[in-house]
């Protein structure tokens, strides 16, 4: 039987007028999190998905914890009615803090930001820094092309093809979660180090 993961941490864009359906997805996920129990880790924005996840925990009594960077402590961003803020020195220590207090990981759509995230995510998955698992919220097929780079370079032999397990997809965000407390890493994960 999968163990449930308590502690999601949620990378998701934060920009503004975005559409509908995306910004109510995010919130659909925050409110299933508080149902289900699960708290959410993410990086303290009130503004766009980001802000939508966590209302949507919030409003029914989810626990969400944010971490922030200096840098971007503002009170135009930060969404400050939150359960616990942490804040660090850098962006660096706020990833890093993150991937720490994190289970699992969902990366809703997003713009760099959360490109950036999911990939260091990823990242240290394949170098063996962690064997979380790692999630796409595929909304409407947004990661659609993503997910076909990544096939596109596991064809050209710059992707090991055993690491395409090192993440699920899906565009349900119950099945989502469903295939993220069910899973298991790849079984030749010390390929890229060793060269196997």
């Amino acid at each position: 039987m999968a163990k449930q993961l308590k502690n999601i941490t949620i990378y998701a864009g934060s920009a503004d007028n975005l559409a509908d359906k995306y910004i109510q997805a995010a919130y659909d996920l925050g409110k299933i999190l508080a149902a289900e129990g699960r708290t959410i880790v993410f990086g303290s924005g009130k503004t766009g998905l980001m802000g939508a996840v966590a209302r949507g925990s919030l409003e029914h009594h989810g626990q969400v914890v944010g971490v922030i960077n200096d840098d971007l402590n503002l009170p135009h961003l930060v969404f400050e009615q939150l359960t616990r803020i942490e804040t660090v020195a850098n962006i660096q220590i706020r990833q890093a803090r993150m991937s720490e207090l994190g289970d699992g990981f969902i990366a809703l759509p997003g713009g760099f930001g959360t490109f950036y995230e999911v990939l260091e995510a990823l990242t240290w998955a394949q170098l063996g820094h962690h064997q979380k698992p790692i999630g796409f919220l595929n909304v409407d097929g947004y990661y659609d092309p993503l997910l076909s780079m990544f096939d596109h370079a596991i064809s050209f032999g710059y992707i090991y093809p055993e690491h395409r397990g090192l993440f699920v997809e899906s565009g349900d965000p119950v099945e989502l979660l469903a295939l993220l407390d069910g899973f298991s890493p790849p079984k030749n994960m010390n390929r890229w180090l060793n060269r196997e």
